[in-house]
């Protein structure tokens, strides 16, 4: 087989119950500029857990039998708690070689961005479940390495205590990991032109240097 060039399958946020625009496409063309090949993965919303990792999972699965060694995964807010998901549940090459996670939800065990966990968990989802489902609690010491981002200023994401929690686990497990907190800017943000935190392009793109 003959191996195809890397690529970083871009999900977009939405609160699970749709999908932004300017996190999916806008930033497929950005990734395409720096020489990656990238593509939008529209998962499902407005439906339950698995059904947005299963897609996830079948996206990452068909790259390889076509040959792409080197799968990546970038996400926005809810998008980027489906990369994180799959970057700490799926094994084996099921699992991306990466993940970029941009003012990611992580947590379901706290009421912060709790449309995101209505949507993907149901109104009363158990305890065990919230758990599973909470990335902070996913991370082993044979995770892949990631690249975070947020901002100080993210109440709709509990002023990045989420990010704050993830990056502790990634370290306290050894993960190889780059972790960012800007500022200012709020949520939603995407490429975050014209404030302090756009410089998390030009990071992210000196660390993707490294995942070829």
């Amino acid at each position: 087989m003959t191996e195809t060039s890397p690529i970083i399958l871009v999900l977009p946020g939405g609160g699970y119950s749709t999908l932004a625009p300017h996190e999916g496409e806008p930033i497929a063309q950005w990734l395409r500029a720096i020489g990656w090949r990238a593509r939008v993965v529209a998962y499902p919303v407005e439906t339950r857990h698995p059904a947005p990792l299963i897609v996830v999972k079948a996206e990452i699965s068909a790259e390889r039998a076509a040959g792409t060694s080197i799968v990546g995964v970038l996400g926005f807010s809810a998008g980027g708690h489906l990369a994180g998901h799959a970057a700490l549940a799926l094994a084996g090459e099921e699992r991306p070689d990466f993940a970029v996670l941009c003012y990611p939800v992580v947590t379901m065990l706290a009421e912060t961005h709790r449309g995101s966990r209505d949507q993907l968990l149901g109104l009363r989802p158990s305890r065990r479940l919230r758990r599973a489902s909470s990335l902070e609690r996913l991370v082993t010491s044979d995770a892949p390495p990631m690249f975070i981002w947020t901002t100080a200023e993210d109440a709709s994401v509990a002023p990045a205590d989420h990010s704050y929690a993830l990056a502790v686990a990634l370290a306290r497990s050894g993960v190889q990991h780059d972790f960012h907190v800007f500022e200012g800017g709020g949520h939603g943000l995407g490429f975050a032109e014209g404030i302090p935190a756009a410089a998390w392009r030009g990071l992210a793109e000196r660390w993707l240097e490294y995942r070829r």
